[in-house]
């Protein structure tokens, strides 16, 4: 078996190099896949160019990509449920199963999470960029044939998506407005669609995202760059989800929704203290809830995906080599030429 990786490895702001790294013997319980498929994340953007995405700040070298499929080609002993061969999309998140919030069905927010492609902890958690790379099997979602690792690889930030539209609860009917046209809120739009969301207006400062949401099926865009007229005449509206990550994304979000609103925010703001209208949330109580990775959605993204009730593969618009990857993730900063950006084998 290859006892090197060709690993997409980030050692300081905008320095992210190709480093060859040796594999160690894989460890009992554990499945060694070979790289099919990753997606450039937002996040995977921030550590390029600041080492750091909110609160997470790379201290150490640090392997990329969250967003990943492969196959599997080595199994260690007491690893059941998958075999060699197997194709398999990975979930990135490897719960504890009995810290409280495990216990309580919120694995998402476990204490003890190792998530891949992170410098949430220290020593930090390497990713997925990289021609071989180690899971557990219950990170190992089969796929079916006719799935490409490429779309395999997205259930990743679908299952994102999924988890943010359960979070603002009954949505049938509901007018929302989305603040952020990139992958992630523009798969939020599509989740929120499936959950039955009657109008969906997406605001961004970028024209080339907005005109992507409108061939995507968003009602209404609005460039806010050109002022919030536009904005405030569709205003109010029943649910925000702010995607872009910014504080005046997210105080914009609390002033679009009626009294009584729903904000979910699901981009990731800058690290330490932001301002905060909070006056309005109190003033209109409005429910300013979290959103956060994922947990049994990631699952449902394999089988939406599989079944064709969602097609990542719109929001692709570049597939570069792993080899490439440090001017790949150059590609997918450039929001003019790109939405998603997935490295292939």
């Amino acid at each position: 078996m290859t006892s090197i990786a060709l690993a997409a490895t980030l050692f300081g702001p905008e320095d992210l190099r190709m480093v060859e790294r040796p594999l160690d013997p894989l460890a009992s319980g554990m499945v060694r896949i070979r790289f099919g498929a990753g997606g450039i994340c937002g996040s995977d953007m921030h550590y390029y160019r600041h080492a750091r995405t909110g609160d997470f700040v790379v201290t150490s070298p640090l392997v990329l990509g969250h967003e990943i499929a492969g196959e599997v080609i080595e199994i260690g002993s007491s690893a059941a449920g998958v075999k060699i061969g197997d194709r398999v999309a990975v979930n990135p998140s490897r719960w504890c199963g009995h810290c409280k919030p495990c216990l309580e069905g919120r694995a998402n927010l476990c204490e003890n999470i190792f998530f891949m492609g992170s410098a949430s902890k220290t020593p930090h958690m390497q990713g997925g960029f990289a021609s071989h790379f180690d899971a557990i099997p219950a990170q190992c979602v089969k796929i079916p044939d006719h799935v490409t690792y490429q779309a395999a690889a997205l259930a990743e930030p679908l299952a994102v998506c999924l988890h943010a539209v359960a979070r603002a609860g009954d949505v049938k009917g509901k007018r929302a407005v989305l603040f952020g046209a990139g992958p992630i809120g523009l798969l939020t739009m599509l989740a929120a669609r499936r959950a039955g969301i009657a109008e969906v207006t997406v605001v961004d400062i970028a024209a080339a995202p907005l005109a992507f949401a409108t061939r995507l099926g968003a009602n209404h865009v609005v460039d806010i760059s050109a002022g919030d007229n536009a904005l405030k005449a569709a205003q109010p509206f029943d649910v925000a989800f702010e995607v872009s990550g910014t504080a005046a994304g997210l105080a914009s979000a609390i002033a679009a929704v009626r009294r009584g609103g729903v904000v979910v925010q699901v981009g990731n703001l800058p690290g330490g203290q932001i301002p905060v209208p909070a006056n309005a949330v109190m003033a209109k109580e409005i429910d300013l809830k979290g959103s956060f990775r994922f947990g049994a959605e990631f699952m449902t993204a394999v089988e939406l995906i599989a079944d064709g009730s969602v097609d990542v593969l719109a929001l692709v618009t570049a597939e570069r080599p792993l080899s490439v990857a440090p001017d790949a993730v150059r590609l997918a900063l450039d929001r003019s030429q790109s939405v998603k950006v997935v490295l292939t084998a």
